[in-house]
């Protein structure tokens, strides 16, 4: 992901944190996978699956936070290379929260498999933003290896349509409550588990932003598409 720097050392250290991140990047991609599939097919075994991913990603965030915080205390990095370093840092954190996430999303599918009330509730009505999400964290991750810009505009374009699956979505479950009490409890568990859904699409959508600041130096998270497409010409 770097380009080269006069320093090889630096060069190696920063692909082994680069390498790092993808690894954590996979990780954490499986998890929400899994989730999506779990949360389809009511599948308490992949749900256990998620959670149990949930200690390796949060020890890889731990280990990169104290790996990135070493090299930028011993290189003193120039200012381009600082703002990589916290640029990649920002990258780790949003992936954890993502990782958090996908779990969140497990532990939602086992309480409702548990309620015994899945198949009254319209939980197909998530498998597209879910897999709108999961498919948003992969383009993230593939355009932050490449630091493709290009890529990282259209996962911005693209974030609006996750938001617009969870708004429909909760139209739907709250006449599902409104007709029948008894789904109540069940439809609130589906609620938490949409809400993760857009979450993810959000730390996605962070990832993407955090390209734009690493090649351009602009901070674009609060700016429009059409003021982040004049930043890139």
């Amino acid at each position: 992901m770097p380009d080269k720097h006069l320093s090889t050392q630096f060069d190696t250290e920063l692909s082994s944190v680069s390498s790092r991140v993808m690894e954590m990047g996979g990780l954490v991609e499986a998890q929400v996978q899994q989730a999506v599939q779990a949360l389809g097919q009511f599948n308490a075994e992949a749900a256990r699956g998620v959670i149990a991913l949930e200690k390796r990603v949060n020890d890889m965030d731990v280990e990169l936070d104290h790996e990135i915080a070493s090299i930028i205390g011993r290189r003193q990095p120039t200012a381009r290379d600082l703002r990589l370093l916290m640029a990649i840092a920002k990258a780790v954190a949003n992936l954890e929260r993502a990782g958090d996430e996908a779990e969140k999303m497990a532990r939602m599918v086992l309480s409702i498999i548990q309620s015994g009330a899945p198949r009254t509730l319209p939980a197909s009505e998530l498998r597209t933003a879910a897999d709108l999400a999961a498919g948003q964290l992969r383009k993230a991750l593939d355009a932050f290896a490449r630091l493709d810009v290009v890529t990282a505009v259209a996962i911005l374009r693209e974030d609006d349509l996750i938001d617009k699956e969870f708004d429909s979505f909760v139209r739907v479950l709250i006449t599902y409550m409104m007709e029948d009490a008894r789904t109540i409890s069940s439809s609130l568990d589906l609620l938490f588990l949409a809400k993760a859904i857009e979450r993810v699409g959000d730390h996605a959508k962070n990832i993407a932003e955090l390209i734009i600041y690493i090649v351009k130096g602009a901070d674009i998270r609060h700016a429009s598409i059409e003021e982040i497409e004049a930043v890139l010409k």
